[in-house]
């Protein structure tokens, strides 16, 4: 299987290096055959402080069996016609088309994403879908597939996506052996939450200035949609409007969320119980919390809790 990386200036070279890492040429102890890399650029081009120089030109993304877009840097600018159309070409032709983190604005461009559920790093969730509201975008995932085009969220969750296809090529066996060699955590699932706080609005003169503190402070009570509302003094319809502008998610969602970050900074840092916990964050009962726990996070709070109390000296 080809395999293509997008190579122009502007894009992320931590995004970059990784997808050449794992589908790179050191296949010892892989299958054979492995994927056959090839980077397409429009000539040497810089990407943060490194110059690199493609094989192949931009067009010849097309012809392969996978390509991947690495995270775009310069949200503020389009990305390179050449790019869109070879993408544009390649799903069309029936390749795997896979995003790392923001290179999802670059699938987005190329109208892969409509109608589709997407991600990217959350920090830019938002952008995304005010800019392209034909994707359906969730924020809170580490990476979506939807079959011939995959997207991720930033950093770590890039790396999740690339041992997810491997998973998919080569089964769960060379995936673990990938992750070894690259000291990282075999498999974490695609819907399980970006291990980060879902962005709030900037302080000043918003809307949400004042609500969204006083809601912060008030997690341990049991406040509703309407309760925002009325706080706000606006109509639901109208907060969610905000809501969806200042944060790229719902009133009730964004509400959820934040208990669930607080359970989850209160199950690394605290030895409660999980009845406390869930008396702590609104949930009312620990069945409660577990379930939505489970949902939202793709691991039990147990499981969660252990994770990030490993012992000294057990490395990370």
């Amino acid at each position: 299987m080809t395999v293509a990386v997008a190579a122009t200036d502007g894009m992320l070279p931590f995004e970059f290096s990784l997808a050449c890492e794992v589908f790179g040429d050191d296949a010892a102890n892989l299958p054979d055959p492995w994927y056959r890399l090839v980077l397409c650029g429009p000539g040497p081009v810089r990407l943060g402080r490194f110059l690199v120089e493609p094989e192949q030109e931009t067009h010849h993304l097309a012809r392969a069996d996978m390509v991947i877009v690495p995270g775009w840097a310069d949200l503020d600018r389009e990305p390179p016609a050449a790019l869109v159309a070879a993408v544009c070409a390649a799903h069309a032709r029936g390749a795997r088309v896979v995003s790392l983190c923001t290179g999802a604005f670059v699938l987005a461009s190329a109208g892969l994403l409509n109608g589709r559920r997407a991600t990217t790093h959350w920090a830019h969730a938002g952008e995304l879908a005010a800019r392209y509201p034909a994707v359906m975008v969730e924020p809170d995932v580490l990476y979506v597939d939807s079959g011939s085009v995959l997207t991720s969220a930033g950093k770590a969750a890039a790396m999740d996506l690339c041992l997810h296809v491997v998973r998919l090529d080569h089964g769960a066996r060379v995936a673990n052996t990938i992750a070894r060699r690259l000291v990282v955590p075999p498999q974490r699932d695609g819907g399980q939450a970006q291990f980060v706080m879902t962005p709030l609005p900037e302080p000043g003169n918003h809307p949400l200035a004042e609500l969204i503190p006083w809601a912060m402070e008030r997690l341990d009570q049991p406040l509703s949609v309407e309760d925002l509302a009325r706080r706000a003094g606006m109509s639901s319809r109208h907060l969610a409007r905000h809501f969806q502008a200042m944060t790229g998610t719902t009133p009730l969602r964004w509400l959820l969320t934040q208990r669930i970050r607080r359970a989850q900074e209160l199950l690394e840092t605290t030895d409660d119980t999980i009845d406390v916990i869930a008396a702590s964050t609104g949930m009312g009962t620990a069945t409660t919390l577990r379930r939505h726990f489970q949902r939202t996070v793709g691991v039990p709070p147990d499981a969660y809790r252990r994770t990030f109390r490993i012992a000294p000296g057990a490395g990370r």
